[in-house]
Parts: C-alpha cells; structure tokens; sequence
C-alpha cells in the first residue's frame, strides 16, 4: 500500500546505479509512466492516474536516478543516462517492449527511446512534453518550502485535503534526503546547458520515431504550448493529436478522469 492506495504497491529494485523506487498496480499490458522535471518530483506525481490506467493495463512508475526516493548518483546526469536508466528498468524487471507515457521531460525522454529503441516500445504517450531545447525555468532552479510545495499541489493536483497532506509531506521529504540537493544541482548544470540541450534537441529525430503515438495537450499550457503540439503531431509520422482544451501544464493530474480514459483507449486500441 502506499500513501493509503491499497491497490498501489511501492516497491524498490537494484539497478546499476543503486537502488530505485517505482510504484506498481495492475495486471495486463506493460505500461511505464516518465515524470516530469524538478527537486521533489517522482512516481508520486502519477497519483491520479495509477489506479485508473490499472483497470487495463500493469502500471509501472519510476523515480528517476537522481528523483525521489531512490539512490543518487556521485556525477555528471544526463539525458543519455536518463534514457538508458529506461531501458535498464525494463531489463530488471523482466519486460522486451512496454508502453511508455511521458510527460513534460518525461516526455522529452519517452520520445528519445523510441528513437534510439523502437523496438522497446509498445505505444508512446506524450503530454505537455519538453524537446525542442527549451530553457529552464527559475522555478526550477530553487529550493522550495514546505509552504511553496503545498501550495503548488493544491494548484496542480485536484485531490483530497488527506492526500494534499500525505503527498506535501512526501514532496518535503524529498528536499530532506542526505544528497538529494546536491544530485539535483547536478541534474540542473546538465539540463540548462545549451549545448546539451541541443545535443538532445528531437526535431531532426521526429521521422525516425517509428512507433504509434499519441499527443495530449492542454488547450492552456502556459509552458509547452499548442506550437510544441503541433510540431510534434506535424514532425512524427504515426502520431495524432488530442487537445483538452482548458488543461493547463499540468493537465494529467488537474484533467485525470479526462486524461486517463484518453490513453487507455488509445493504448487499448
């Protein structure tokens, strides 16, 4: 059980760079769900949409290496690292192919395996996704209170006065890890250089993402917005787009019930 969900299991796994947790549920057909970016984030920030997408599918939710509540890693990150720790989940945990959901990096991330590993992936899900060498926002960049991270989930997650308390508490947590900040910074020096950024840029690999995909976006993003959308449902040849239309950034959690029957269809189908 975690944070009171009995179907939700929380579980840890020994990975190359340590151990990483991951939230599981469900039976059926593999499907990861890729967080989005910044300090306290993780597989926390699926909350809404792991019991549901588990009706139909085994729903997996990573932390990232250097997120959550998993070990940190003593240099440089990378998006390549990201990547590859994709991959290397999937290997430990026994699954050839899966579907993969991404959102925000998370996306950013789905999109570069499937280019590098189509045969890796089953279906591919991006929302509100990063990729065109966008810079990082300020916000990032600090570290937030306990008072920033509440009042940020009270805006980005439509949830219930418990759950606002237990998953305030788990965001807080995370800024208390021993090396959490200074895995973070980490993270950060590589994401906001340029170059990397440009290395890492997707455009010129749309063609090459040979896999089913579906684009779901906010209507609203105030951070990706519809030009991002259209660039990628134009850019990727098997993608198709679906716009909710007063979604904002945070669309998988502020839209769930909307959200999680969107992609159960189109991974069911």
């Amino acid at each position: 059980m975690w944070l009171g969900r009995r179907e939700i299991n929380e579980r840890y796994v020994d990975m190359s760079h340590g151990k990483t947790r991951y939230l599981e549920a469900g039976s059926g057909p593999p499907l990861i769900l890729l967080h989005m970016f910044g300090l306290t984030k993780g597989a926390h920030c699926w909350l809404l949409n792991i019991e549901e997408l588990a009706e139909r599918f085994h729903v997996l939710a990573p932390d990232y290496v250097g997120w959550g509540f998993g070990d940190r890693l003593n240099q440089a990150y990378s998006f390549g690292y990201l990547v590859d720790f994709v991959r290397e989940f999937q290997d430990v945990l026994g699954f050839e192919r899966t579907h993969v959901v991404g959102h925000a990096v998370g996306g950013w991330i789905a999109m570069l395996l499937a280019y590098e590993s189509p045969q890796r992936v089953d279906k591919l899900v991006l929302a509100g996704s990063g990729g065109l060498s966008q810079p990082i926002r300020a916000e990032h960049a600090k570290t937030p209170t306990p008072e920033d991270i509440r009042a940020r989930l009270e805006k980005t997650m439509n949830v219930s006065p418990e759950d606002l308390d237990r998953l305030t508490d788990e965001e807080v947590r995370i800024t208390q890890l021993p090396g959490a900040l200074d895995a973070y910074q980490r993270v950060l020096e590589h994401f906001a250089d340029t170059e990397n950024r440009d290395r890492y840029e997707v455009s010129r690999r749309f063609p090459h993402i040979a896999v089913p995909t579906l684009i779901v976006w906010g209507g609203r993003d105030e951070v990706t917005n519809m030009d991002m959308a259209r660039t990628l449902q134009t850019g990727i040849p098997e993608s198709r787009l679906t716009v909710i239309e007063d979604g904002g950034h945070y669309l998988p959690t502020t839209h769930a019930p909307e959200f999680n029957r969107i992609v159960a269809e189109f991974l069911a189908g």
